[in-house]
Order: C-alpha cells, then sequence, then structure tokens
C-alpha cells in the first residue's frame, strides 16, 4: 500500500465529489481523521449489516452456470432472439447457444422459462458514498454511519440491476477495493478521483476562513479529497497525476460552474484552453481520458479545442455546439432531469439553476438526435435514500426521446463504449455491456419484455429474477 505522508495522506483516501455543498467542510474534518485500517475495518462491520434478507451475497462461485431457456436481449439488438442458453465459465461468458446442447455435469443449471435475459446495467454518472446519504447526515453524522448507509446503497444498486457504475465524485477507491475483493457486494466502479477545479470554480468547497491558503497547506476539503484545486499548469498536471496513480480510470476537470455549488454560476467557465489541454495530455499519456464538466456552450466548445474526450451535462449547450461536439465526435455524458422530483431539494441560486437544466433537458436531446452526438446515460442521484430508488426511473425518462430498445442500449453497450474510453486505465479488463462469448458474465434476467414495457425496470425487485454480476449470482428467485 503506498504512504504518501502526513501532508498527502488523503491521496489514499479516494475521490471529491463535483456535487457537493459547503456543508460538507464538518464532514470532511471526521473523514479525513478515519484511517484506511479503521476505513476497512468499518467496511467488513457494514458487509455483515448491510446485507439485505433472503438475498444471498453472491452464490458460489460455482466453475460453471447455464441460464436456459431465454429471450436474449443481447445489448445490441433490436429484437429479442428466444430459444437461447448462456453458459458463463468463471466471470466470462463461455457460449451464446441456441441448439439447446446438454449442459456440462459440473454446470449449475438456472431454468428461465422463456424470460428475457439482457446484460447488465451501466450508470455512467454516480456517486457511490453520496448517493444516499443526505447532506444533513453527512455533516453531522459520524463517518462509520455514511459508510455503512453507502455500504447497503452498493448492494441496492446491484439489486436494481446495475452492475457497473462510473463513479465522478465520491471517495470511493477504498470503497472499490472492498467489493472487488468481495467483503461487500456492490457494482463494478471506474474511479474518476477527486475532482479537479480552480479556486472558485464547482468543486471549490472551502469555508471563507481557509481563502487565502496558508503557505500551501491544503484546505479541508483537499484532504478528505473532496476536491483538488489548481490554479496553474504545473499544480494541474500534478494533481491529474495523483488521481491516475491512486488507480483513476479516468479524470474529472471541472470546465465551468454548478447547480449545487452556489459560489459558481453555470455560465462560468474556470480551466483556460491552454489548462484544460495540459490535464487532457496528462490523461492521454496515462492511456485514459478527461471527461469536463461543462454547461455552458463557450464552456462547452474550450473543452472540445482543448481534446476533451467526454463532456458533462451541456444542458444549456446550443445548435452550434451540437453541431461541433457531433463533427469532432466528443462523447456526452448527461442526465434526464425533468422536474424536482429527479433531484434534492434545492434553495437559493442553485434552486434557481436547477430550473435552467430542466428547461434545457428536452432542447439538449433534440440535439443529440438531430446531430447524431455519441451520448451517454447516467442519473447523477446525489443526498436522498429517497432519491436512489428513482435509478431506473432516471433510464426510463429516455422513452421520451428514444425507443426502448434505444434505450436499453444506452444503459448497456453504448454506455460500455464510453467507459472503454478508460484504455489501459481500466479496472475490469474484458468486454462490458453486451451478452456473447468471452464478454465478463453481467446479466439480468427480467420477469417481462422490457422492449416491450420498459417501466418494468422502474420495478427491480419484483421484476428482476436473476442477477449475475462478474459470474457470481446475487439474485435467484427462480
Amino acid at each position: 500500500m503506498i504512504r504518501l505522508g502526513t501532508k498527502y495522506q488523503h491521496l489514499v483516501h479516494g475521490t471529491g465529489c463535483g456535487c457537493l455543498s459547503p456543508v460538507l467542510q464538518q464532514a470532511s474534518r471526521r473523514l479525513d481523521e478515519f484511517s484506511r485500517r479503521s476505513f476497512l475495518a468499518g467496511l467488513g462491520a457494514a458487509a455483515v449489516t448491510g446485507i439485505m434478507p433472503g438475498r444471498s451475497f453472491a452464490q458460489g462461485p460455482a466453475s460453471k452456470v447455464l441460464l436456459s431457456k431465454v429471450r436474449l436481449f443481447d445489448g445490441k439488438s433490436d429484437t429479442l432472439r428466444a430459444g437461447v442458453q448462456v453458459l458463463i465459465e468463471g466471470n466470462r461468458i463461455a457460449s451464446v447457444d441456441a441448439t439447446n446442447s446438454a449442459p456440462p455435469s459440473d454446470a449449475t443449471v438456472i431454468d428461465c422459462g422463456d424470460r428475457v435475459l439482457m446484460p447488465g446495467m451501466i450508470d455512467a454518472h454516480w456517486h457511490t458514498l453520496y448517493a444516499a446519504v443526505p447532506l444533513a447526515v453527512i455533516a453531522t453524522g459520524d463517518p462509520g454511519f455514511v459508510f455503512s448507509a453507502s455500504t447497503a446503497e452498493a448492494e441496492r444498486t446491484l439489486m436494481r440491476g446495475f452492475t457497473t457504475v462510473r463513479d465522478l465524485g465520491s471517495p470511493v477507491f477504498s470503497f472499490k477495493q472492498a467489493i472487488d475483493s468481495g467483503v461487500i457486494p456492490g457494482p463494478r466502479i471506474f474511479p474518476s478521483g477527486a475532482m479537479i477545479t480552480t479556486s472558485g470554480g464547482h468543486g471549490d468547497l472551502r469555508m471563507p476562513s481557509e481563502i487565502p491558503p496558508d503557505s500551501g497547506r491544503l484546505s479541508v476539503s483537499e484532504l478528505v479529497g473532496a476536491a483538488a484545486i489548481a490554479d496553474s499548469i504545473g499544480d494541474l498536471k500534478q494533481r491529474v497525476r495523483e488521481q491516475l496513480l491512486q488507480g483513476a480510470s479516468q479524470v474529472k476537470i471541472v470546465g465551468g460552474g454548478g447547480v449545487s455549488s452556489p459560489r459558481s454560476p453555470l455560465d462560468m467557465s474556470t480551466f483556460s484552453e491552454e489548462e484544460l489541454r495540459a490535464a487532457i495530455d496528462v490523461a492521454r499519456d496515462w492511456n485514459t481520458y478527461a471527461t469536463v464538466h461543462a454547461y455552458a456552450p463557450n464552456t462547452v466548445q474550450r473543452a472540445i479545442a482543448a481534446g476533451a474526450a467526454c463532456i458533462e451535462h451541456a444542458h444549456l449547450m446550443d445548435e452550434e455546439t451540437a453541431r461541433i461536439m457531433a463533427d469532432k465526435e466528443v462523447w456526452l455524458s448527461t442526465q434526464p432531469f425533468l422536474s424536482t422530483e429527479d433531484v434534492a431539494q434545492q434553495t437559493g441560486p442553485s434552486a434557481e439553476r436547477m430550473l435552467q437544466v430542466f428547461a434545457g433537458t428536452p432542447r439538449i436531446y433534440e440535439l443529440v438526435r438531430k446531430h447524431g452526438i455519441k451520448t451517454a446515460w447516467g442519473s447523477d442521484v446525489l443526498f436522498s435514500p429517497e432519491l436512489t430508488p428513482r435509478q431506473g426511473i432516471m433510464l426510463t425518462h429516455l422513452s421520451n426521446w428514444y425507443t426502448n430498445a434505444e434505450t436499453l442500449r444506452i444503459a448497456t453497450s453504448v454506455n460500455a463504449e464510453l467507459l472503454a474510453l478508460s484504455n489501459l486505465r481500466t479496472p475490469y479488463p474484458g468486454k462490458l455491456g453486451v451478452i456473447e462469448e468471452g464478454a465478463l458474465a453481467d446479466m439480468l434476467v427480467v420477469d417481462g419484455n422490457p422492449l416491450e414495457d420498459i417501466r418494468l425496470i422502474e420495478d427491480p425487485e419484483k421484476n428482476l429474477a436473476v442477477i449475475v454480476k462478474d459470474g457470481k449470482v446475487h439474485k435467484n428467485t427462480l
């Protein structure tokens, strides 16, 4: 394990959240007191208390599992393929067979009764530790409760059928390690590390008493990994490299203002084009990519000019910006925010900005369809245990602009294409988002046909009969 000394001890704790509020400062002080040993010990306890009744942590792993009598949605097609069986060996799909050949003698057979088999879903904009914990609890509660609540939510995320998430802001590196090593159940995590911003940008969570910084001393938000503040090209490159050395699969750069940061309006821009290019070049040197948080057209265009591979949000995008994005084949990762039901309660300037986002949502999807922009979907749920069950509903919002088959493709093979931009920095070598020979064995058995009724996704407890992640059966009600 890397040890970096007192000043940089935060670098072994994880990431910052791009959508956090300054109220997290109190929590930052408490979280910083947690050692790695205490953190992982807390996760071990949470793994015991957080497992929901009636579900196995992960059955097996059996060396071979055969899912027989399925109608297959492979993640790419418009239609189902009937009379198929899928064999899993270890954590890979060994075969997709329509000949009804006899199962291997040592295989566990799950008769799916002609139910629909589809790839596990991918959320391209998730906050693992902050999705289900209210701000008031984060600010005043014990950090052990924060991690315990997030542990339970990680399993609920998996039980909603989301077998992979791209985490774009929460101190998640050790948490990811706990999931990957089998200490707790949860989705695969593609971590970004601390969100990198300028002074005054979205993600600068300093209290007024911390401004200006004292002789280079890191602020509490930086110490906990909630932000990485850089105001020179040299510091910016260092901050990017620090995230990558911890295991970031991609880096997140703040190009402009945000909704829940009251001191950073949506129309502002932070890094210059030269600075953005420097950060993006470092990510390329590490054989991965940078995604840029941006809402306003000029901010999005600046990021594209600097070579960004992906833009987050962009709800204020105009026609010219959409055309440039399409011409440059830049990815858009955005969220279909439609009303206050989709977000945690906002007040003051943040509430006003959220109304701008609601107004921009229909327009951005119209531009996406018109110009053929490569578009990923994410839910960006934050600070609310009441909202996290709406993760699937946020996906079905796409039916306002897409067919059911298109929506399912976006949540599977299309989002997987975006994840593949992590290249050599991927935490999970192998194909995601599809059911085909050699792909990673993440899949769902749906009781009903989501190509006909996409809203089946909204009630996973009822409609997801089997959930498999990494070849292990996490749920089976058949």
